[in-house]
């Protein structure tokens, strides 16, 4: 059977996480507009930065709890490469659907919803309800498949 876009896109989402270099979770996230895709993105080290299966990761020695302590992580997450990258090639999102393998953090969800993001479908859990929250008080529509 034919996938439908949304599972379409979610399949690729899939493949995108297998470029991450985070330890502890991998996650991909695409962003599409009018069935395009316009970016990708994979959690990871900033450009020229090592990653974490090179020097290890901190949160994991530190033993913090997944969902606090984004600062003290070297990644950046799948949702900010995928709008990083659209920036960088000057390619607006606005009214874009962000597809992700995992719920946004808090800080994903702000920036989604200030880069103009209208949609977000996502399938993984994420212990976040902030997220959630500014999310629906944002009129952001969130699909969990």
């Amino acid at each position: 059977m034919r996938p439908s876009w949304d599972e379409y896109f979610m399949q690729i989402v899939d493949l995108i996480k297998t470029r991450s270099t985070c330890m502890r979770r991998q996650v991909g996230a695409i962003i599409v507009k009018d069935k395009r895709i316009l970016a990708t993105g994979y959690n990871g080290a900033p450009v020229g930065c090592k990653h974490c299966s090179e020097v290890g990761c901190l949160r994991e020695k530190l033993n913090i709890p997944s969902g606090q302590r984004h600062e003290l992580c070297r990644a950046i997450h799948a949702e900010q490469n995928a709008i990083v990258q659209a920036a960088y090639s000057g390619t607006s999102v606005n009214g874009a659907t962000l597809y992700v393998t995992t719920q946004p953090c808090v800080l994903c969800a702000k920036l989604a919803i200030n880069a103009g993001i209208t949609r977000i479908v996502f399938n993984g859990e994420y212990p976040d309800e902030l997220s959630m929250i500014l999310l629906e008080e944002a009129g952001i529509e969130v699909v969990k498949v």
